[in-house]
């Protein structure tokens, strides 16, 4: 099983940045893609970015231009560069990885949700 752990959230106020951290072992040797979500209390989880073996990368529409999703494989990590942030990006941030199909290992489809961090936004 390929588990993601999230760090770097912390509290920031607006036009802030952060960079949020996701570590998986074996998540480049098994050619996971990967994919950050988030979520506030009470709502649903919101897909926020992805980075695909390849390096392709995708974002919603609510963060693309401030947001940037890189990866370095040798350390099997992923980070998020919130730039900009607003008080509506506050929310508990998950990584998670992503089977891709045939090219990745079905294990990168097996992880589970991990503890999250915590970005607060203030005004």
């Amino acid at each position: 099983q390929v588990q993601a752990v999230e760090s770097g959230g912390g509290s920031v106020q607006a036009g802030g940045s952060l960079r949020l951290s996701c570590t998986a072992p074996k998540f480049t040797a098994y050619r996971c893609g990967m994919d950050w979500y988030r979520q506030v209390a009470g709502k649903q989880r919101e897909w926020v970015s992805s980075i695909l073996a390849d390096g392709s990368t995708a974002y919603a529409a609510s963060v693309k231009g401030r947001f940037t999703i890189s990866k370095d494989n040798p350390t099997d990590t992923v980070y998020l560069e919130m730039n900009d942030l607003i008080p509506e990006d506050t929310a508990t941030y998950f990584c998670k990885t992503k089977y891709e199909g045939w090219s990745s290992d079905p294990r990168c489809g097996e992880s589970s949700w991990g503890q999250g961090t915590q970005v607060t936004v203030s005004s």
